[in-house]
């Protein structure tokens, strides 16, 4: 269903009055006659609002078009019975991954369905030539193709392997990319159908390059764990992945985001194979089978999960080498001046490189009313009311209007969180590599990284702009009253704005406890316990490497912590055989139970008990944020729950102190 004329007028009337307010800006608010330092400053905050509101422009007027119609409609089609079904090569690339996390992978793929599985080969392309992993193919009987010297990183040990591969598709999975059951059935058959199409109608239709299908992490973000919101935000990259991607896919332009993706060899071979000078040869590439004529989708449903950095270093390592990659990519495609780029497909990319300097954009903003507040530098020239007349209006219509066209994955409060979070640390390699300053060296992100003493220096670019904002604040409104402070109160909502941002992140800085060594999945899977030889039927409720809960299906014996238990799990028809110890126990109506785990008997019941766990989403994630939930419930519980700490820990220090009367 199309938008309506009402919603329409009310986007279009949004995009006119911030027109409208940028030509003001541009011709009537800057200080010409300023000091230079001053004059310079305010050339880049209005510079930062132009960029800002041109990339909030591109999302609107993509809504507005209507572009996601076709994907909204995009089912994943029947293989099509006149096209031959085609060979599939199944890529797991690694580096230096553990065997345990790579096992995962590899299992996964091992269960993946497709009609004729003799079609399907799987390859482990180890670029460590590591004996440990050629071990890990035989085990499962995969191929193995290893390299000793590999100077181009994850593109050279792709393309190396793709030398000695055949097939007309092949699949691209990261080490930590767990692929679902569904993966070739949800991915392959919009090849079959392009094929088909081709045969059809060859004048119109456009050969398909790659399929996407979105990243997907079963682990919680460093946003979502650090600050307690599990259950409240969605994950960071789910934005991207699950929304501006699948608008880039409407128009048949989709980019490929490093892994889980279903490529045409013929497309990879006519663009000369994965690129090698960049740090991020997925955006590379699939912007030159873009620009080659061949087209490419995004599907929504993940097909895979993965893990996700929860360490600050971690994180900002990962990150900066994505801007890194985009500036050198754009440099590589010149995407301003290539003939070859279709427009929209220009817009998207400029859109693309636009992003990676929001984060300059955003230190900008913060610095502007604390100028004002701390030391009466104005860099915007401009009467109290005019503004309100000229800015208010554009400015809260617009956001209207962009919270009206995000999707229910994240809102534009959230959004501003996150960059303000990146913004310390991306802004300098951006600006570097902008200026031609590179850094080759592919670095692999360590997902199991954990928090140590070290990573808490982080904080202190958010503590130094979080504690100037707390002064000006209090600085700028100490002592006036009325009219006063209504004059100044666009510089305090600006203040007030970054200050809850920051807050958020050195809430995010000061991290979390992990306790866990596994994560949960929401899994209910029927099974029984050995009674007294006589099975008791079970349902799972959750599951992990380590264990599972579970409920007697019907009223069954009582259990008590630390008794061993013997029994199976179903899995496609499959016992897998457990045994263990009852670990606690639920006081509910109806009893529930945590057991843990030894080791399991078999390599069959180790495989299929893995494939329980990963062959899906992890549905205790939340992949949409909760509207209700306001930023400032969100701060008041980040309070309490660290002030529940301390207090612990408080309590922890006097017990430990408490002299011992007995002695």
């Amino acid at each position: 269903m199309g938008m309506s004329n009402k919603k329409r007028f009310v986007y279009i009337l949004a995009l006119v009055l911030s027109v409208i307010y940028l030509l003001w800006r541009v011709f009537f608010t800057i200080p010409w006659h300023a000091h230079l330092f001053v004059l310079i400053f305010a050339l880049l905050l209005v510079t930062s609002e132009l960029f800002s509101n041109f990339t909030a422009f591109i999302l609107i007027a993509l809504r507005m078009l209507n572009f996601n119609k076709q994907q909204q409609r995009l089912k994943v089609p029947d293989f099509a019975p006149a096209i031959d079904l085609p060979a599939v090569d199944i890529l797991i690339c690694t580096h230096n991954e553990d065997v345990d996390l790579l096992r995962k992978t590899i299992n996964a793929a091992t269960f993946i369905k497709y009609p004729d599985r003799r079609k399907v080969t799987i390859v482990l392309c180890d670029d460590g030539n590591r004996p440990e992993a050629a071990a890990l193919a035989k085990e499962y009987h995969i191929r193995y193709i290893g390299m000793t010297d590999n100077k181009q990183a994850k593109s050279g040990n792709i393309n190396h392997a793709l030398k000695q591969l055949h097939a007309p598709l092949f699949v691209i999975l990261d080490a930590d990319m767990i692929p679902f059951s569904t993966f070739l059935m949800h991915s392959v058959p919009f090849f079959t159908q392009n094929w088909e199409q081709q045969v059809v109608d060859p004048d119109h239709t456009k050969p398909l390059g790659f399929v996407q299908t979105p990243q997907s992490f079963y682990n919680a973000d460093i946003f979502q764990f650090n600050l307690y919101s599990e259950k409240i935000v969605a994950n960071e990259q789910d934005f991207f992945s699950r929304d501006v991607n699948i608008l880039n896919g409407a128009n048949q332009m989709a980019l490929f985001t490093g892994s889980n993706a279903v490529f045409l060899r013929q497309a990879v071979d006519d663009v000369g194979g994965f690129p090698t000078d960049t740090l991020t040869e997925d955006f590379e590439l699939g912007a030159k089978i873009n620009f080659e004529g061949y087209t490419s989708l995004a599907t929504e449903h993940p097909e895979s999960s993965g893990t996700t950095p929860v360490d600050v270093k971690g994180v900002i390592k990962q990150r900066t080498r994505w801007a890194r990659g985009v500036m050198q990519s754009c440099r590589n495609l010149h995407i301003f001046i290539n003939p070859k780029i279709p427009f929209l497909n220009r817009i998207i990319l400029i859109n693309s490189y636009l992003y990676w300097w929001s984060f300059a954009r955003r230190l900008i903003y913060i610095a502007a009313p604390l100028l004002y507040a701390l030391f009466k530098i104005q860099v915007v020239n401009a009467n109290f009311w005019v503004l309100m007349v000229v800015w208010a209006p554009g400015y809260f219509l617009l956001h209207f209007v962009l919270g009206d066209a995000s999707s229910k994955i994240r809102d534009e409060r959230w959004g501003e969180v996150q960059e303000t979070f990146f913004a310390p640390y991306l802004f300098l390699p951006v600006l570097l590599e902008t200026l031609g300053i590179k850094e080759k060296k592919f670095k692999v992100t360590n997902k199991k990284a954990r928090s140590t003493f070290k990573d808490k220096l982080y904080i202190l670019p958010y503590l130094i702009m979080w504690a100037l904002t707390l002064i000006a604040i209090v600085y700028f409104n100490y002592g006036k009253w009325g009219s006063e402070i209504l004059v100044g109160s666009v510089i305090t909502f600006w203040l007030v704005m970054h200050f809850i941002n920051l807050s958020f992140c050195v809430f995010i800085c000061l991290g979390r406890g992990i306790v866990r060594h596994s994560e949960r999945f929401e899994r209910h899977v029927h099974g029984a316990m050995l009674i007294d030889g006589v099975d008791a039927q079970i349902e799972t409720e959750d599951i992990s490497d380590g264990g599972f809960s579970f409920r007697f299906k019907q009223a069954g014996p009582q259990l008590a912590r630390g008794d061993q238990f013997t029994g199976w799990l179903n899995h496609d028809g499959y016992h897998i055989k457990v045994t263990g110890e009852i670990m606690r126990k639920t006081t509910d109506d109806v009893p529930g139970y945590g057991a843990a785990m030894t080791a399991l008997s078999t390599a069959a019941d180790r495989n299929h008990y893995l494939q329980l766990i990963y062959d899906g989403e992890n549905e205790l994630l939340p992949d949409e944020q909760d509207r209700w939930i306001t930023p400032f419930d969100e701060l008041y519980m980040n309070f309490v729950m660290r002030f529940k700490r301390i207090d612990a820990l408080m309590l922890k220090l006097n017990r430990s102190q408490r002299p011992n009367f007995k002695e």
